[in-house]
């Protein structure tokens, strides 16, 4: 199939949370791995605070690789990693079943698993990407982890709790875990948010 008529479909699940926060989502098969990052965040519902990186194997070589945003002064034993915005989706999602990790906000330790599903033709008149599933609120940014969520659930189930009301306040209002609905995702464009992180770079 052209790529130009291709989409890759992807399912992505928040680890370590039952029962489970996942989306699906689909975009255009010629997207780099910073775009399937754009798409990523705003279908999940982070807001790109923070350092990401997806953990891959290369097809080629069999080797553990790192994508996302490079340091430039890495420590003398870390792997370098690749530039997201330089690296094909192609290149490494070449079986429908092929899995990786993508991490988020490396104090948290947000942990996701990416399975790509399947490759699609395009459908006329759609547009891409688009979350056509999912279920389950993301958590908040900033909340502690997979430990820190499972304590928020647990203040905001009880009002009468010594931490609601900071917590509420902390929020900005209620959070409503259950709720999520896929007609509400709004994508951002990939090359306007790299502008707006990166500049000139």
């Amino acid at each position: 199939m052209n790529e130009e008529n291709a989409i890759y479909q992807f399912k992505i699940a928040l680890r370590g949370i039952r029962p489970p926060i996942w989306r699906r989502i689909q975009v255009p098969a010629h997207y780099s791995f910073w775009d399937l990052h754009v798409a990523l965040q705003d279908a999940m519902g982070w807001l790109d605070y923070h350092l990401h990186a997806f953990r891959v194997i290369d097809p080629d070589t069999g080797d553990a690789e790192e994508i996302g945003i490079p340091i430039d002064d890495p420590f003398y034993d870390e792997p370098p990693c690749l530039a997201g915005w330089e690296v094909p989706l192609a290149a490494y999602f070449i079986e429908p079943g092929t899995r990786v990790d993508y991490a988020y906000d490396f104090g948290d330790g947000w942990e996701h698993e990416v399975v790509f599903e399947k490759v699609d033709k395009r459908t006329k008149g759609q547009t891409y990407p688009r979350c056509p599933a999912g279920e389950r609120a993301c958590p908040p940014e900033d909340c502690g982890g997979v430990w820190g969520y499972e304590k928020l659930l647990q203040i905001m189930s009880d009002p009468s709790h010594e931490e609601y009301k900071s917590t509420i306040e902390w929020l900005g209002g209620t959070y409503e875990a259950e709720a999520f609905n896929p007609k509400n995702v709004r994508f951002d464009d990939p090359q306007k948010r790299w502008k707006n992180a990166f500049g000139d770079r």
